[in-house]
Formats: C-alpha cells, structure tokens, sequence
C-alpha cells in the first residue's frame, strides 16, 4: 500500500524550526513521511490534526496540521457513520476557540454539548496522545446553547417570514421552480403594500386574501400568480404549521451577529445549535443553517483573507441542504459559497460522502478531511471512487486505505499557507480535550439560565400583515350594505342619507397663529418629498439577497 519503513519511526522531538524553513527530515524515514514533514511545516497559527502514519505506525514529528489563515477557504469533513467525523468537529471548534476564533457548530446527535465540559482522561486517550506525542489535558469552553424555536434547552432562535424569504421557505416546503417563483410574487405584492411578514399566519393570511372574492384584482394584477398555484403553496403552509413549525418563525428574531462573540478570557465562543428535538424536519434545520449564513453574508464587511476567520461555520447532515433543491437554490448557495470568504468566515460542510454536495460547492473546498468509508454497494463503490478523484497523488494506496481506516483516523490535504495543496496525509487524530459525550442537564440549564442571549426567549406578535388583513375584512361593507349604498348613489342620495339633511353646524374657528420655524420646514414640500421617499425606501421596499432574503439594518 505505501513503501516500506526501513527504520523505526524517529524519537519525538520539538517540531518548531525557523519561520519560513523547512524542518531538519532524519533520513531513513519513509518517502511518504518525508513529504508531509515538508508539505506541513509552515510556520504561524495553525490547528493541530495528529501525526502522520505509514504502515500503521504513527510518526510523532510528521505533524498534520492547517493554517487560521486558509479556513476561510472552506472545507469538507466526510466519512462514513461512526468513523469519527463528529469529534473531528469538536477537535477543530476546541482549537479554534482557543485561538480566538468563534465557532458555530450544529449539533445533530445533541454529541457536541460536551464540549462545555472537561474532558475525563482513560487508557484509550492517553495511549493515543503517546503515540502521536501529543500532551493531553482536559479542558472545558466556552459554549452558548441553541434551539430551533425553543424545541430544546437552548435559547430559541427565530426568523421573521419577511428575512427567511421565498426562496430558502421554498427548500423548506418542497416547492417546485414555477411554486417558487410564484411565492416570491407573494412576497413581493407584501412588500409593495406595506404588509410585514412575521410569522407563518402573516403569509397564509396574504396568500388567502389574493385568491379571495376581495383580493381578485390584487391577484390579476401580479400577473405571473396564479389562483390553483397559490392554492397549492397555501395548502403546504397549513400542513406545515400543522408538523409545528409556527415555533420556527416570528420575533423576537436571532441576530446573526451573535455568533461573532468572544468570551471574556478571550477565547472563541462556541455556538452550538442543538437539533435533537428537530431530527425529523431536516430540510427545515439544513434551511435554517443556510438563512444564519445568508444573514451572515448581508452584515459583514470585505476584509479579503485575515490572518485569522472571523467565525468558522460547520454544516453538519450537510446532504439534506442539496436533497431535492431548485437550480435556483443551489446556484444561490455557490454564490454565498464563493463571497462569503472574503469576509473572513469558514465553511465546513459535515457529510458522509463528496458525492453528496454539488461539484460547483465541492470545487471550492481548499481543505479535506476524509474519514472511513464503506463499500458494501455499487453505489458505495461509485462514492468510494469519487472520493479518490477528489484527493491529489499521493503515496499510499486510496482506495484500499479509505475503506480500512480505523476510528479516529482520515486520509487529509490542506491549503499550505501559500495556497498550495498539502500532501495526502494518513493521520491519526488528537483526542479533543472536552467531554467527548453530552453535557449533563444540568450544566447546560445553567449555561442557558445565565447567558446573555436570554432576551430571544421573549415572543413578541405586533401589528403585522394578518392583524391589517384582518382588520380591512371587519370595516369593509358586506355585500348588503354594498348594494345598498349602490342603490342610493344611483338615486341621488349620498350612502348615509339624503343629500338636504342640514349640515352640523360648525365649531368657531380659533385665532390663527404664527407658524414657528419647525412648522414652516414641516410644512415646505421639500421635506414632505422627502418624507415621502423615506416612507417609501423603509416601509414598502425590502432589498433582497442571493435567497430572497430581506437586508436590515442593525
């Protein structure tokens, strides 16, 4: 599989050399150890992987590792269930945090909230850091806790309707390219008129008026809406509310901004989005990772490449955000992809296969790290393949290494720090120093009792477009009295009565008094022009995003 060890593998010793110079490689050790001593030996900031291995054994000085600087180039963690990927996530998002670099991580399983937690040192961990000649101690961080509407013990996060927008609530409800175009009519029309969409009941309300008797001609005059194809998204938004999702959406609406913070020693904070409670609606957790990406992506200013990220993102069960997604959607999720680095955040999509995202999104992931896979199938040995393809050349065998990967260990290349791939790299991986299974209860209902981010447990409903809707349906006439005042008109009576019926008789007027200065600049048409234009900017027209998502101001 690899060329042979001639010698054994070389003492541990320091692997720090000058910045800039390759490290001192013994001799007799393998070719493939040679070339990732050199391929790795950058220097400045960089995450510590484990150490390289040839013929089952570890070499302790041939360090795996990635620069800060090159992850906001994005990358893949893949492997099949069970090979280690999950604690792959917490080994990054531990060294990230202390380095001062916050961390969003989902946590699908509810594995990752030990990371809040000290580790507990056994014969396995200790065993492993010796043979990599690594130090272990345990050590717990700084975590904040999150949950889809509340659905958990974490703070709930929500999205207004208006910033989810039409295209991401399309990949939520299973809408179809001309369903999804005629939704972002919808979402159009109240925008024009002023009618904020905050919560589920806000949608169905407009879709109901436009194919009601009262919103025919509001309905016309979309033109590309159809009634049967607004029946059809109405129909998916009741079933929809009725699995439970109104807990998903309204105010008080989570700031993506959130998830930059630092802890107090300075430290990353690591956000993890516990998911456990949403396991079956896994289009709506994978479209609610998307939606913080894209509100990410609105807020934050270019900085080009930092030295180190601003936030690095891991996209865990990262398959089901492609399933089943419109070209739109995935053409909008390459965009965000490619843009979003250069405002200094990360992408880490979490997955068992390459195959499982697109080739456009999988093209822009400079960083792999490849975990077991199997091949017990046709198609597994298809993803198998492709996996291959996906690695540089190396020296070992892949397609025979891939499949007999022991847990904790993946086949890795990186960016170097001059953007050059990093040789292939078999590499046992470093234990993480948290608790390596879910916090007790009882640390994470304080953890949550005392953060700072309390305040988006408050549900707010204000006037919004059902409350307006609503309101228009009590003051218009019914039919009767419509036809009444039809009548009359025709007759030369004004609707309330006759027209002689003697007019009230007026109030005196007061004496007229001189405007004041704030009175003459109120009343100028300069600034009733512009008030107007104000009005119309903030109250009616909603800028949105790659995903139809609303820009706001913070």
């Amino acid at each position: 599989m690899t060329q042979p060890t001639t010698t054994p593998p070389p003492a541990q010793a320091s692997s720090a050399s000058p910045a800039g110079a390759s490290p001192a490689v013994p001799a007799a050790v393998p070719e493939t150890i040679a070339q990732v001593m050199a391929g790795y030996s950058f220097a400045g900031p960089a995450l510590e992987f484990g150490a390289a291995v040839v013929d089952d054994q570890p070499y302790p000085d041939a360090k795996v590792r990635i620069p800060l600087g090159v992850l906001n180039r994005h990358g893949l963690v893949a492997g099949a269930t069970g090979t280690g990927k999950t604690k792959t996530l917490q080994l990054m998002a531990e060294q990230l945090s202390g380095q001062g670099v916050p961390v969003f991580l989902a946590d699908v399983k509810g594995d990752l909230s030990g990371m809040a937690v000290a580790g507990e040192s056994n014969d396995r961990i200790t065993t492993r850091a010796a043979s990599i000649g690594e130090e272990w101690a345990a050590t717990a961080y700084p975590c904040e806790f999150l949950s889809l509407g509340g659905m958990g013990k974490g703070i709930p996060v929500r999205a207004t309707i208006t910033s989810f927008g039409p295209v991401l609530l399309s990949k939520v409800l299973g809408l179809n390219a001309t369903q999804e175009s005629s939704l972002g009519l919808v979402f159009h029309y109240a925008d024009q008129n002023g009618l904020a969409l905050l919560d589920l009941k806000d949608l169905r309300e407009v879709i109901q008026h436009l194919t009601s008797d009262e919103g025919k001609a509001d309905l016309k005059s979309l033109g590309g809406l159809s009634s049967a194809t607004a029946g059809v998204i109405l129909r998916e938004l009741i079933g929809f509310a009725d699995q439970g999702a109104e807990a998903f959406f309204g105010e008080t609406e989570f700031d993506s901004a959130e998830l930059l913070r630092l802890a107090p020693d300075g430290r990353g904070m690591v956000t993890i989005l516990e998911l456990p409670a949403v396991q079956d609606r896994p289009a709506l957790f994978s479209t609610f990772l998307m939606w913080l990406l894209a509100d990410l992506f609105h807020d934050l200013p270019e900085i080009g490449d930092p030295d180190k990220p601003k936030l690095v993102f891991f996209f865990d069960e990262a398959h089901l955000l492609f399933d089943s997604a419109s070209k739109s959607f995935l053409d909008a999720i390459q965009q965000t992809v490619r843009l979003i680095r250069s405002k200094g955040v990360g992408i880490f999509f979490v997955t068992q296969s390459p195959k499982d995202v697109p080739s456009a999104v999988l093209a822009q992931l400079g960083n792999r790290v490849q975990h077991a896979l199997r091949a017990f199938t046709p198609d597994d040995a298809k993803a198998l393949k492709a996996a291959v393809s996906t690695c540089p050349h190396s020296g070992y065998d892949l397609g025979t290494l891939l499949t007999s990967l022991g847990t904790g260990e993946a086949v890795i290349t990186v960016l170097s720090d001059k953007g050059a791939p990093t040789p292939v790299a078999w590499t046992r991986m470093r234990a993480p120093q948290s608790l390596m299974a879910p916090s007790p209860d009882a640390v994470m209902d304080a953890i949550v009792a005392a953060s700072p981010l309390a305040r988006y447990a408050a549900v707010v409903d204000r006037e919004s477009a059902y409350e307006k809707l609503q309101a228009r349906l009590q003051t218009a006439p019914t039919p009767e009295q419509a036809a009444g005042q039809a009548t009359g008109q025709a007759a030369g009576q004004a609707p309330d009565g006759p027209q002689d019926a003697a007019p009230a008789p007026r109030a005196p007027r007061a004496p007229k008094e001189e405007p004041s200065m704030v009175e003459k600049v109120v009343a100028s048409s300069a600034f009733r022009s512009m008030v107007r234009s104000a009005g119309t900017v903030i109250g009616r027209e909603i800028t949105r995003s790659l995903f139809g998502t609303a820009r706001r101001s913070r």
